[in-house]
């Protein structure tokens, strides 16, 4: 199926060099859209959003929620077509709607890690096109129900609290005289490192949690503060409060 993208921004990005090339690019971002048609093979910019429509058989709706309503109205698509919607926070019967056809509309959240066909996309209702391009971006999740797929939406969220508690971390060693370059260098890596070990291990958090905290050690004050500060209570709010938001 010819693809093509409404809205230009990194998921964008990231899907385009997973993919090698092959589809069209709103003007949308049009800095970002001139250097991938560049960059890779088959990559065309088209004049206009309609343009993308008429040109392709699925489109991808990658554009922020705040504007989605405005773009998906002002588009014509037409019968046999196929949208791929990666606006967060939005039904499917949202989108239709303001589409005004009776179209397959598949939900989707790609994380920029699909740009090196790495991690798991979830996708609803499972759609086999859609799960072969996510195949080819790493793998596809085909959600059995909407509470599933909610659930994953809000694990996502927790990418900035990642860099925020790496920045938090780092701050603080530099206020007490550490380089700025040693610490983003030691944290970064034993971040990534702890990440690796919880993926290839087969053990549950916990257990990795209670195998890298020595009873009475260093480790297991940290995450026992953090508990009695408020950290973990805190964490638990955030999630409920971004399901309520996914959940409309």
């Amino acid at each position: 199926m010819r693809l093509g993208f409404i809205g230009t921004g990194n998921i964008t990005a990231a899907m385009v060099e997973g993919l090698g090339g092959g589809v069209v690019l709103s003007p949308r971002g049009a800095a970002m859209a001139a250097d991938l048609a560049r960059r890779f093979p088959g990559v065309t910019v088209a004049e206009s959003n309609q343009a993308v429509v008429e040109q392709c058989d699925m489109v991808v709706l990658a554009i922020r929620p705040q504007v989605a309503e405005e773009v998906v109205r002002g588009l014509r698509f037409r019968a046999g077509q196929k949208v791929l919607s990666l606006v967060a926070a939005t039904p499917v019967e949202v989108i239709r709607g303001w589409i005004g056809l009776d179209l397959p509309v598949i939900r989707a959240i790609p994380l920029p890690f699909v740009a090196d066909r790495r991690r798991v996309t979830p996708i609803i209702p499972p759609d086999p096109e859609v799960a072969a391009l996510f195949d080819r971006l790493g793998q596809a999740v085909e959600c059995r129900t909407q509470e599933e797929f909610d659930l994953l939406a809000v694990g996502s969220a927790l990418m900035g609290s990642y860099f925020g508690l790496l920045e938090v971390a780092q701050d603080w060693l530099v206020e007490r005289g550490l380089p700025e370059a040693a610490a983003k260098d030691y944290m970064a890596g034993l971040f990534a490192n702890l990440g690796r070990e919880a993926e290839g291990s087969g053990k549950s958090f916990g257990a990795l949690r209670d195998e890298y905290s020595t009873h009475g050690g260093l480790n297991e004050q940290v995450f026992r503060v953090f508990g009695e500060e408020g950290g973990v209570a805190a964490l638990r709010g955030a999630l409920g409060q971004v399901l309520e938001r996914v959940r409309g």
